[in-house]
C-alpha cells in the first residue's frame, strides 16, 4: 500500500466533494493492497473513508474515520459468504474477453437482451470455443460498433493513450469527478439526523441496477435510510441479491405504463433523496427530466451516474465496470504490467465499488446543504470518470504488493445471517466512525419481493 497515493485520493476526492483542499485527518490500518497496476486498495479506502466523513459532517460527529484496508479491499469484492450452497455464478456463459483478427474485445452478456443483441451479431453459439472462432474473423471496431448497433455491449480494448485520443476520453477528462447544481428550494427538512443513526426517517428513492448504485444506497442504509429500490417487471440480478440489497426493500413498478407512472409520481414526491443509475437520457425519454423530477419532489437530492460521463459521444451509450476498464486502458496496461498474454483488468471492479461510495458521500454532502441552504442539489458522476481518477496515478512498473491475503475469521461477523435465501456470514465494515456506526434493519432480499409503497412514519 503506498500512504502517499492515499494521502494524494484522499485531497482529490475531499476537494470534488467540498471544494476544500485540506481534507480532515483520517487513520488507515491493514496496509496489505491488491497487486494491480494502479492503486485499488487506496482507492477503496479513500472513498469509503469519503462516504464516512460526508455522514460526520451531516450530524456533526467530530471524531475521526478508521479505515481498515485489508478489509475495505475485501468489500470491494464480496461482504457475503454463503454457507452450504455455491455462490450464483456472477456472469453469464458468453461474458467475458475475446481474441479478435486485430486486437481483443469485450462482450457483456448478462442481461439477457444484451445476450439476445451480441447473438443478431454473432449467431447463436454452442459454447464459448464456438463463439470465440467467430469473433476471430472479425475487426474489433467492426465488431464493438455492430454490437452497440445491435443494443449490446460491448468494448475493444483500448491503450491509455488510444482513449486519452479518443473524443470520449477527451470528453471525460473535463468533466468534474462530482458534477454539483444548486436547484430550487424546498421548505425545511425535518430530518432529526441523530449521530447514531444519521438518516433515520430519511426516505431514499432507489432507481439503480448491478454494483455502482446500489453500493451507494447500500451504505444509505447501514445509517439508517429507509431504502426504497424499484425495479421493472422483467429485470433480474439473482447473483447480487444477498451482496447488493442488505437494509433495503426492492419492489417492481412499470414506469411506461401509466398505473407504473402515477405510483412513481406518489412516491418521488414524498421522496428526500433520489439515486439513479440509468444511461444519460433514459429519464428524460419517460418525461422525467432534472426540472420534473424538482418540480415533482421540491428540493430533492439527486444524485445519478451513468458509465461513460455525461458528455461525448458516448453519454448514452450502455456500459458496465468491465467495458469501461477494457475502453479506456485499465485492461491492456494491466496486461503490459503482468507480461500476460490477454487482458489483465482491475482485482475487482473498482470503478463500480468506488464511484458508489463517492455517491454515497455525494448524497449526504447534498443532504447537509440541503439542511444549509433548503435548495435541491442534483450531483453526477460517471465510472469513466472514476477511471481518469485511477489512470493518472499508476503503481510504479516495480511497485509489489503483498494482497489482502485469505478471509480471516475476525473479519466476519460472529452471527450468521439469516436471508430469505439461505444462511451465511457478512463482513465485519471496514470503516469505524465513533458514534457512527453502519448497521442494516434486514438482509439482502430478492427483487420484486416488497411493494412499491413508503413504510409508514414510526
Amino acid at each position: 500500500m503506498d500512504s502517499n497515493l492515499a494521502a494524494l485520493f484522499w485531497q482529490q476526492l475531499w476537494h470534488a466533494l467540498k471544494g476544500e483542499t485540506l481534507p480532515p485527518p483520517m487513520i488507515l490500518q491493514g496496509y496489505e493492497a491488491f497487486a494491480s497496476a494502479f492503486p485499488v486498495s487506496e482507492l477503496a479506502a479513500t472513498s469509503m473513508a469519503l462516504a464516512a466523513q460526508s455522514a460526520a459532517g451531516l450530524v456533526g460527529n467530530p471524531e475521526k474515520v478508521t479505515v481498515d484496508i485489508r478489509l475495505a479491499s475485501r468489500w470491494f469484492q464480496r461482504t457475503f459468504r454463503p454457507i452450504n450452497r455455491p455462490l450464483p455464478a456472477a456472469w453469464d456463459v458468453f461474458s467475458g474477453d475475446y481474441a479478435t483478427a486485430d486486437g481483443w474485445i469485450r462482450l457483456h452478456t448478462n442481461a439477457p437482451h444484451h445476450r439476445q443483441a451480441m447473438e443478431r451479431v454473432l449467431g447463436k453459439q454452442t459454447d464459448r470455443v464456438a463463439l470465440a472462432k467467430v469473433v476471430a474473423g472479425w475487426q474489433k471496431q467492426t465488431l464493438e460498433r455492430a454490437i452497440i448497433d445491435a443494443g449490446g455491449c460491448a468494448a475493444q480494448m483500448r491503450t491509455l493513450a488510444e482513449w486519452q485520443q479518443h473524443p470520449q476520453g477527451k470528453c471525460v477528462a473535463q468533466e468534474p469527478l462530482i458534477a454539483w447544481e444548486t436547484q430550487t428550494q424546498g421548505a425545511p427538512p425535518a430530518w432529526p439526523l441523530p449521530i447514531a443513526r444519521p438518516l433515520r426517517g430519511v426516505k431514499v428513492l432507489d432507481l439503480t441496477r448491478v454494483i455502482a448504485g446500489p453500493v451507494a444506497t447500500r451504505f444509505l442504509a447501514g445509517l439508517g435510510a429507509e431504502v426504497l429500490r424499484l425495479d421493472p417487471p422483467d429485470w433480474e440480478e439473482p447473483s447480487l441479491e444477498e451482496e447488493m440489497m442488505q437494509g433495503k426493500r426492492c419492489a417492481r413498478l412499470d414506469l411506461k405504463s401509466a398505473q407504473g407512472r402515477q405510483q412513481f409520481e406518489q412516491l418521488l414526491a414524498q421522496a428526500d433523496v433520489l439515486v439513479h443509475g440509468y444511461r444519460a437520457d433514459a429519464l428524460e425519454k419517460l418525461g422525467y427530466d432534472n426540472a420534473r423530477r424538482q418540480q415533482l419532489a421540491p428540493g430533492l437530492v439527486d444524485v445519478s451516474l451513468n458509465a461513460w460521463g455525461w458528455s461525448g459521444p458516448w453519454r448514452n451509450r450502455r456500459g458496465y465496470d468491465s467495458l469501461v476498464q477494457m475502453a479506456c486502458g485499465i485492461a491492456d496496461a494491466g496486461q503490459r504490467w503482468q507480461a500476460a498474454d490477454a487482458p489483465s483488468p482491475l482485482p475487482v471492479q473498482a470503478l463500480d465499488h468506488a464511484t458508489g461510495y463517492l455517491m454515497a458521500a455525494a448524497v449526504l454532502e447534498g443532504m447537509r446543504r440541503r439542511v444549509a441552504h433548503r435548495s435541491g442539489i442534483t450531483a453526477r458522476l460517471s465510472l469513466a470518470r472514476t477511471a481518469h481518477l485511477l489512470t493518472s496515478h499508476p503503481y510504479a512498473a516495480n511497485t509489489a504488493a503483498i494482497g489482502p491475503g485469505p478471509t480471516q475469521p475476525h473479519d466476519e461477523s460472529d452471527t450468521l445471517e439469516l436471508t430469505p435465501l439461505g444462511i451465511g456470514y457478512r463482513l465485519r465494515p471496514p470503516l469505524w466512525l465513533p458514534g457512527t456506526p453502519l448497521l442494516w434493519s434486514r438482509s439482502g432480499s430478492p427483487l420484486g419481493s416488497a411493494s412499491a409503497n413508503w413504510l409508514p412514519d414510526r
